[in-house]
């Protein structure tokens, strides 16, 4: 009798196999096909939202059906509407500019846009239902098939997902592959046409290293310590109100979260106050009893955050958190505040790695230049956000600093963009997607000349004479 992974194997090649087979047969995909397939994935949120609401808040221990209406089903239905309303000019071939003297005489180059075949997705488990579908929209888009392999820490969710992807799809269409992390080894191993994995930077690493032996293009979705930068000038309370919502977002369990602030000194304690204030403003009836404040993922994730803060208490920072997260019916075991670490240093724990939750380091700065400096000594974050009025300071910031993609004056909303591309940089990430950069990720970009019917060049031809020597020296100059 097969053990579990090897069946899970045996079934992940039979659904590569069909899905490549299945394109192989009919590589030229009809932009009403695609439109078909988008609609149907859009349909299938729709019909099975609050199902899908449900399991994830089961998955989670406690989270709001509103934020997940908003961040998984929300945000996966308008990706996918947006490629399904420009999917047609996007298929389109693009002209492109043809060296003198052929472009005199009819020839022409352009690029066609042509399915690559089977598209593997590594969702993660924080948006479990929006790290799917998000990426499916540029890949049915692009006229691909798909499989998914979702986290194994958000079981019902998958399960669902696999259950009702498996009634609106075909399997050589798109199919949805279930397991603990061994099957998600071997996914990444599979030989696809792309892969798109989103997730952390040290997952992301062997992804790479596995897709690399079948020489399969990765997209790589990753994480890091996205900063904020604080200019002086900055207005503190909307500052602090727009970064507070940024880190209570899914309870901070979000690539994209602010990760720490950089703030001049002697603005700690009314930044604190506006924090606090903005806290009480989305809470007013408290954490726990809200109904819309998230729990940490699990006990393991749970201790991780209570270490951090631990750590950083020993180490001289104040533990500051905004409000309580007990009391009340929606009250969880894992859920923790909004917490703001002041004083934090580059030798807490805090400040090592991702956090993923829904702590804030306050780290105190003198000067701007030395505030990027900070962020230039460390990883290229995922994003960056800056909060302030002057425009030089602005144009610097963006410019002398490398991060995946930047929200100015608030923060995670370029995310939110669907014609703008989102990725990552260095450790953070690698490739693009969403809206037509998401189209042109998951499409081979096949360059094509179409020469004239007049012999033009003839005379680039052996014998080579003076009308040969005087084409190329013309090209040849400064």
């Amino acid at each position: 009798m097969l053990d579990s992974q090897t069946a899970q194997g045996s079934e992940m090649d039979r659904l590569l196999t069909g899905q490549r087979a299945a394109f192989l047969a009919r590589p030229d995909v009809s932009a009403e096909e695609r439109i078909d397939r988008l609609s149907r994935a859009v349909s299938l949120l729709v019909d099975k939202r609050a199902a899908f609401e449900e399991a994830i808040s089961r998955d989670f221990g406690y989270r709001s059906a509103d934020l997940s209406a908003f961040a998984d089903i929300g945000a996966s239905v308008n990706a996918l509407r947006h490629a399904r309303k420009h999917v047609k000019s996007w298929m389109r071939p693009e002209r492109r500019h043809t060296e003198f003297p052929l472009n005199l005489t009819g020839a022409r180059s352009f690029v066609q846009y042509q399915p690559k075949g089977v598209v593997g997705i590594m969702a993660p488990w924080n948006f479990p239902i929006s790290m799917v579908f998000s990426p499916l929209a540029g890949v049915f888009a692009a006229g691909n098939r798909a499989l998914a392999k979702p986290s194994e820490f958000t079981p019902r969710t998958s399960d669902l997902m696999q259950d009702a992807v498996a009634k609106a799809f075909k399997p050589d269409e798109f199919a949805i592959i279930t397991g603990e992390a061994d099957v998600g080894a071997a996914f990444s191993g599979l030989p696809f046409d792309h892969i798109i994995f989103t997730g952390s930077t040290a997952v992301g690493r062997h992804v790479m290293r596995a897709a690399a032996d079948n020489l399969v293009p990765v997209t790589l979705e990753l994480g890091g310590k996205s900063p904020v930068v604080v200019a002086p000038d900055a207005d503190i309370k909307t500052a602090a109100t727009r970064i507070l919502h940024g880190k209570i977002f899914n309870a901070g369990q979000i690539c994209i979260a602010p990760d720490y602030v950089l703030l001049p000194k002697g603005k700690e304690d009314e930044f604190a106050d506006a924090a606090a204030n903005a806290t009480r403003d989305m809470f007013p009836e408290g954490l726990g009893k809200s109904g819309h404040y998230t729990a940490l993922l699990g006990e393991r994730h749970h201790k991780r955050i209570i270490a951090m803060m631990g750590d950083a208490d020993k180490k001289g920072a104040e533990v500051l958190p905004l409000g309580t997260a007990s009391g009340g019916g929606t009250t969880h075991q894992h859920m923790i505040a909004p917490t703001l670490i002041l004083g934090a240093t580059s030798d807490m724990e805090v400040m090592q790695s991702e956090i993923f939750g829904p702590l804030l380091p306050i780290v105190n700065y003198d000067t701007l230049d030395g505030a990027l400096a900070y962020v230039n000594e460390r990883d290229r974050p995922l994003a960056l956000y800056f909060f302030g009025k002057n425009r030089a300071e602005r144009k610097k910031v963006l410019a002398q600093t490398t991060s995946g993609g930047v929200t100015i004056n608030d923060t995670i909303m370029h995310i939110a963009q669907d014609d703008l591309p989102f990725g990552g940089v260095g450790s953070s990430g690698m490739g693009h997607y969403h809206g037509k950069d998401g189209f042109k990720t998951f499409s081979h970009q096949k360059g094509v000349f179409q020469q004239s019917p007049f012999d033009v060049l003839k005379m680039v031809r052996p014998p080579y004479g003076k009308l040969f020597r005087a084409f190329v020296n013309s090209k040849i100059k400064k």
